[in-house]
């Protein structure tokens, strides 16, 4: 076999690989849909069901400020391959990402709503009746990025019947502007009992750590690079170069609680 022949056997493997991926991951995004939250306002979520099995877990994904369920687009399939399914919800204090426009932001406009981020914890708590309602043998795990990683945590400790898990990634006390405490979230946090997953950047460490350490369950974990990282859930993407450090973790702690 000559070099130009194992040349191009190579590449059309890689081609056929690369080819294979994208219909897969096109594919897994299953449906569109929409909600009602508990103040009429209708939130737009993309759903990534791959396992008909009614006991798998499913993962709600919330975005960071200014932002979409976009933010999910790469993330949610790998959390397909790692045996979850998901939904990523637009919650009401967002914008754009990934090409991907935040409709219950919209919504929530053309009907006057305030979108701040306190805003969008009706949004939370209502994906999550739904989600419990329409996957009753389900385990539910929460994770949120930046100002959702922060409302996570909040209803993970206040509304244990609607949580099993939480993943937070960058949160901190990002309220108190917006007419809370500013240990909210810690105070509401001692009550967490389920698994927790807490990250982010290495220089946003101390916005988290007394909440971390708020927290009673013994099932919790946390998580900071050797590297600079980034911020929110998008650490995760594969356009940083520290990412897989941050999978690693996320791996390992999904595969030891669910």
């Amino acid at each position: 076999m000559n070099i130009k022949h194992l040349i191009s056997i190579r590449l059309s493997s890689f081609f056929l690989a690369t080819f294979l991926a994208f219909l897969i991951s096109e594919n897994v995004l299953a449906d569109t849909i929409q909600i009602d939250s508990k103040d009429e306002v209708l939130i737009t979520a993309d759903t990534y069901i791959v396992n008909k099995d009614p006991t798998t877990p499913i993962i709600a994904l919330y975005h960071q400020a200014g932002w979409s369920r976009g933010e999910y687009l790469e993330i949610a399939p790998k959390l397909n391959q790692l045996g979850f399914n998901c939904i990523a919800f637009d919650l009401r204090s967002g914008d754009s990402i990934n090409d991907i426009d935040n409709l219950t932001a919209k919504h929530s406009k053309e009907i006057n709503k305030k979108t701040r981020y306190i805003d969008a914890l009706p949004d939370i708590l209502s994906s999550l009746e739904h989600l419990n309602n329409q996957f009753p043998e389900s385990k539910i795990i929460v994770w949120g990025s930046s100002y959702s990683a922060a409302l996570v945590l909040h209803v993970s400790g206040t509304h244990p019947d609607l949580v099993d898990g939480v993943l937070s990634f960058a949160p901190g006390e990002y309220f108190s502007k917006q007419g809370k405490a500013k240990t909210w979230i810690q105070s509401s946090s001692t009550d967490i009992n389920i698994p927790v997953f807490i990250t982010s950047a290495r220089n946003e460490k101390k916005n988290w750590i007394a909440i971390y350490n708020s927290i009673k369950s013994n099932q919790k974990t946390s998580f900071i690079p050797d590297s600079k990282g980034n911020h929110g859930s998008r650490a995760l993407w594969s356009s940083f170069s520290d990412n897989e450090a941050y999978w690693q973790a996320v791996t390992a702690f999904l595969e030891k609680h669910f």
